[in-house]
């Protein structure tokens, strides 16, 4: 595996057509973590750490945003349909641009069966006739259509999924607060007693902050996609700093501002793993339906994941056929700019992963979900590490691509990667985590072999 590779800093024009606009682009960085991971699954993080969820989440949250600002300043400089994958390749070597890229596509095929699979359920509950594998089915058509077509459906689709998201979570903000400064009629004031009352803001530690961060952490994967979909943008550099300058510390405050409400306004000891916390805050205040109208926002959810899981991982593969990592009949693409045939690639192995899912979800289907549990982590860590080596680059060769920069630069980059490593290390000793980081670190040992593998028969000649 050779150092760093002699390809230039500037990329190549890309035939992908640009049909992605600055509001696409916006609301999909606001928007595209913001999933069934907060609106669901923040509850076991309120189960484990109680009132220091809060904690966990600001230092969750402070490392992902550190990271998609590392993305950002590299796709503001290098915009490509690759992103990360086409930064490791340029600051750290083929090696690296080939490991992360189908680690990366991967997570996102195995996860889309995830996602398709809760969204079916849902609206199986809601419509029993058709089976649960038929509701599968139809998202994952429809889905496959949108991507099909010209990539400005894909950003409509996913401006309007996400506009619902976030309106969702700032009238959650608006009317939790009105309710602890007891401004809501017909509620009971709570005041900030919940916060120490029910055995102190920490009631379980520190130990309890750390495993809430070790629940949550992965809640905030997605924000990958608008360095990728900034490639299909007028303006790419531009529009990506501008996105990224607009989603950090919102998404940031989302999080966190969410979190600080729900713990002030019921008892840490009511929430349980499985059950969302919205719902309980909003029957708690007394908004009438709280529980189908989460429902419906939590469908919208998935489905705004599903659509831009399929997109990102469409991208990526696309982006490895260009440079040659992945078979080349991958690049054929439409008139209208779309790489149909990356999408029904990465929709085909998506169509697997979901009947795994169905018939085996507690075996085969676990040890895959188990594979890319801490691979998000690993992509992440090489984003760091292209950063440190890129900017240094940059700065040499062409100071004038540097229209958005990493806070902090080297130091914080270098917490950041110290923060993951720790992450990682704390999912070693953790019983429940550690399976995932062990059939992560063998998923990505096999992709670097295969890497590794490729690189002597091309040396050999």
């Amino acid at each position: 595996m050779h150092d760093a590779p002699p390809t230039p800093l500037a990329a190549e024009a890309e035939p992908l057509e640009h049909g992605l606009k600055q509001r696409h682009l916006t609301m999909l960085g606001l928007g595209g973590v913001i999933g069934a991971g907060l609106f669901v699954g923040s509850g076991a993080g309120v189960a484990v750490a109680g009132p220091g969820i809060v904690l966990s989440y600001l230092i969750a949250g402070t490392i992902a945003m550190l990271v998609m600002r590392m993305l950002g300043e590299m796709s503001a400089a290098m915009p490509a349909s690759g992103s990360f994958s086409v930064h490791a390749e340029r600051a750290i070597g083929r090696w690296a641009g080939f490991s992360i890229g189908w680690l990366y596509w991967f997570l996102t095929v195995v996860v889309l069966a995830v996602e398709a699979t809760a969204a079916a359920q849902i609206a199986h509950g809601w419509a029993p006739a058709l089976p649960q594998w038929g509701w599968v089915l139809v998202f994952m058509l429809v889905f496959t259509l949108v991507n099909l077509t010209a990539v400005k459906n894909f950003g409509e689709f996913e401006f309007w999924f996400a506009a619902l998201k976030v309106v969702a979570i700032v009238l959650f903000l608006g009317l939790g607060t009105l309710a602890v400064l007891e401004l809501l009629p017909d509620t009971d004031p709570v005041g900030f007693t919940h916060l120490t009352g029910d055995g102190g803001f920490l009631p379980n530690g520190w130990d309890g902050v750390v495993s809430g961060v070790l629940t949550v952490i992965f809640a905030f994967g997605g924000l990958e996609v608008v360095t990728i979909a900034a490639a299909e943008t007028d303006d790419p550099g531009r529009a990506v700093a501008r996105a990224v300058r607009s989603a950090v510390v919102r998404i940031l405050f989302f999080y966190v501002g969410s979190m600080l409400l729900i713990v002030t306004l019921l008892p840490w000891t009511a929430q349980r793993a499985g059950l969302s916390p919205f719902v309980a805050v909003l029957d708690e205040i007394g908004v009438p339906r709280a529980g189908q109208i989460m429902e419906i926002v939590v469908f919208v959810a998935l489905l705004s994941a599903l659509n831009a899981t399929l997109y990102g991982s469409s991208r990526m593969v696309f982006s490895l056929a260009e440079r040659g990592e992945a078979p080349r009949g991958l690049l054929r693409v439409s008139a209208g700019g779309v790489p149909r045939r990356a999408v029904l690639a990465s929709v085909a192995f998506g169509f697997v992963s979901v009947l795994l899912n169905l018939k085996w979800p507690d075996s085969v289907f676990l040890y895959m979900l188990n594979s890319v549990g801490a691979v998000l982590l690993f992509v992440w860590a090489l984003v760091a590490v292209s950063q440190l080596r890129l900017r240094r680059r940059i700065e040499r060769e062409a100071p004038g691509m540097l229209t958005l920069r990493m806070w902090g630069y080297p130091w914080l980059t270098w917490v950041t990667l110290a923060a993951m490593a720790a992450v990682l290390v704390l999912m070693l000793t953790d019983d429940a985590a550690r399976p995932q980081v062990l059939w992560s670190a063998g998923a990505t040992a096999v992709v670097l072999l295969v890497s590794a593998v490729r690189e002597i028969r091309e040396r050999r000649g």
